[in-house]
């Protein structure tokens, strides 16, 4: 099968191993000409994986004709501010090939998800989603990781699921786009929140009620935007989840423990700047969102309150014990 992989970034690259490692004839498009040139010559982004050497045998390309014009899947794994950007750029070569979405988030303003903003640009019904919890260091280093596949279209998630599947990576599947994106999303929210109560000080009995009771409310929360409640149990759901709101590496998670620390004012700003930290900003189109659709949450309202109008961190506990 071949695969071309629309990012350049180190998940994108973790992608790639998996792909080209099943067997498929393998391609890496950037938009950065300098970014191909450097690939090409070092086989290295130092940028993104400073370590990772890529596998000879995959093609490294920012021509975008080049690299779709034969292709049976598309892989889209750039943020998804961008996606709509880029998509138009695959738009003029598109052949009609399946596409699988490996972005997560929700796009500022718009209100909409990867897939929507796929499936209408390119008016393509072969799209599906990938998600769970996994960081693309894991991936590189062949540790063992559970993904979803998420499709209205069978077919699309055989293809997905023939190039992807292998013993160190095991899949679900599920035809629930809604509740995949959903998850994919908001879990970046949670992970903040879960960031506080470790910043605050509490301990594992504490944080795990805490964990506990955003599970429950997001599942909730996902099933009124008509997302099925059973996709919480897929490595989309609780998986994806649980490495997000429990580990070190989470952006969004360390954004967290620095407030509930009382870090200084300063130092937050800056690393909200520099730092890509995906749930800072959905969770203000979340916020929006449910507004708008006039749905309740006391979990984003309360988040909301802490990182948008600047109130005391310790509200959390109002939501922790309600």
């Amino acid at each position: 099968m071949r695969v071309t992989i629309l990012g350049a970034g180190a998940y994108g690259l973790a992608l790639s191993k998996v792909f080209y490692r099943n067997g498929n004839d393998t391609t890496i498009w950037t938009v950065l000409k300098e970014e191909e040139e450097e690939m090409n010559t070092t086989r290295m982004n130092k940028r993104y994986l400073p370590d990772y050497h890529i596998d000879s045998g995959i093609r490294i390309t920012s021509d975008m004709q080049l690299a779709i014009m034969n292709a049976d899947l598309i892989v889209v794994a750039i943020p998804v501010k961008y996606i709509a950007d880029v998509i138009l750029k695959v738009k003029e070569y598109y052949n009609g090939c399946h596409i699988c979405i490996a972005s997560k988030g929700i796009l500022q303003d718009k209100y909409v998800f990867p897939y929507t903003i796929v499936s209408k640009m390119l008016k393509a019904n072969k799209v599906g989603i990938i998600s769970g919890g996994t960081f693309a260091l894991d991936i590189i280093n062949d540790e063992p990781i559970g993904l979803t596949i998420a499709s209205k279209n069978k077919q699309t998630i055989r293809i997905i699921k023939t190039a992807i599947l292998h013993e160190l990576l095991r899949v679900d599947v599920s035809h629930d786009v809604i509740g995949v994106e959903m998850w994919g999303a908001i879990k970046n929210i949670v992970a903040i929140g879960c960031g506080i109560i470790y910043g605050l000080g509490y301990l594992e009995s504490s944080r795990t009620m805490f964990f506990t009771k955003c599970y429950k409310d997001i599942t909730n929360l996902i099933y009124e935007f008509k997302g099925n409640k059973g996709t919480a149990k897929l490595y989309a759901g609780i998986g994806d989840l649980f490495l997000t709101c429990t580990s070190t590496k989470s952006r969004n998670y360390t954004l967290g423990v620095m407030l509930g620390r009382n870090a200084p004012s300063e130092l937050l700003e800056k690393y909200i700047n520099e730092t890509t930290i995906e749930g800072y900003y959905t969770l203000k189109s979340f916020y929006e969102l449910i507004h708008k659709k006039k749905i309740k949450s006391e979990l984003i309202d309360c988040l909301y309150a802490i990182l948008y109008e600047g109130k005391d961190v310790k509200i959390i506990l109002d939501y922790l014990n309600n």
